[in-house]
């Protein structure tokens, strides 16, 4: 059995340690060993990108938000879905340990390579301001994303599902996904002013036990058909 590798660790604002670790050629984050990003998450990581992105595929000048960097298979997925040359990716990651472990240790990730690309400091309500009615699509993995101060995903702060949702062009999309159901998001984000789709995908396509997980499309302006 091939042994796993701790590449890079740092204490985070909690006192907890996320810990970068290789297996097999494969990469994980860890906080207290429970995996937060990896082989776990990446399929929904690249159907959230897939989801999001698609209605703006023929945009000339699409601009993409991503809610933290993690390992950065939603960023893969989301340069991959849109090619254009003139389309605007920004990350809002936290942590500036992050970016330096894709620089020392990922070298496959597009934050190295994709010039498209733009680090953010602030995930919270006033860095998604900046973005005031210009961006196509918001995306977050509630399980791989920065938290609140208080350790909440961000999508329980109403300021900043305000935020995301005046950041948004009209017919913009907040797209989350998350490991397992939250009862109280659909409202949630309807009480916001989103128009809401949920989506159920498999954790894992190939099991022989399917067992499903939730993506939620939230639209600023017309309901989905």
């Amino acid at each position: 059995m091939k042994p796993r590798h701790t590449l890079a660790e740092t204490q985070l604002p909690d006192n907890t340690t996320l810990v970068l670790q290789e297996h097999d050629g494969r990469h994980y984050l860890l906080i207290q060993g429970q995996q937060i990003a990896g082989p776990a998450t990446q399929g929904a990581e690249e159907e959230l990108a897939r989801l999001a992105c698609a209605p703006f595929r023929p945009a000339r000048q699409p601009k993409i938000l991503l809610i933290g960097l993690a390992l950065g298979h939603t960023l893969a997925a989301v340069a991959a879905a849109l090619p254009q040359k003139r389309a605007s990716i920004f990350v809002a990651e936290s942590l500036t340990a992050l970016p330096q472990w894709h620089r020392t240790h990922l070298a496959a990730s597009p934050l190295n390579s994709d010039g498209r690309v733009t680090l953010e400091p602030d995930p919270g309500p006033a860095g998604l301001i900046q973005h005031a009615g210009s961006l196509h699509a918001i995306l977050i993995h509630l399980d791989a994303s920065p938290t609140t101060e208080r350790n909440r995903p961000w999508v329980d702060d109403r300021r900043w599902l305000a935020a995301a949702y005046e950041a948004l062009q009209a017919g913009g999309l907040l797209a989350i996904a998350a490991s397992r159901p939250i009862a109280t998001l659909t409202r949630r984000l309807q009480r916001a002013g989103f128009a809401v789709a949920e989506h159920l995908i498999p954790v894992a396509p190939n099991a022989k036990k399917t067992r499903l997980q939730p993506i939620w499309l939230a639209r600023k302006g017309k309901a989905f058909e």
